[in-house]
């Protein structure tokens, strides 16, 4: 079982760069791959970011050059650096890793951007 902890939301103007942070109760060593979603009001979950196999990292079209995922194994932490926001980033944001067969999330950080 492993239980992720997500921080570094909040309100922040439009164009802010904050940082999220999510560190796991465990390893993130082995995990098949670690990511970041996102779920605004009214809308369904949304993949923001993922890195699987490596440092290899995918985003949404949305916050693609905005946005950057990484992680850190001895500290059991992913990151997620967003630059640039604007209004439409405003969303709960949710840590994922996926050990097989497990999925696992966070508790979500709320991120408000205003304009």
């Amino acid at each position: 079982q492993v239980q992720l902890v997500e921080s570094g939301g909040g309100l922040v103007q439009a164009g802010g760069s904050p940082r999220l942070s999510c560190v796991a109760s465990g390893s993130i060593f082995s995990a098949e791959s670690v990511g970041w979603y996102r779920q605004a009001p009214g809308k369904q979950r949304e993949l923001v970011a993922i890195m699987a196999g490596g440092d290899s990292a995918n985003y949404a079209d949305s916050v693609k050059g905005r946005f950057a995922i990484s992680r850190d194994n001895a500290k059991n932490t992913v990151y997620l650096q967003m630059n640039s926001l604007k209004p439409e980033d405003t969303a709960v944001y949710y840590c994922n890793i996926v050990v097989r067969p497990r999925w696992y999330w966070g508790q979500g950080t709320q991120v408000t951007v205003s304009s």
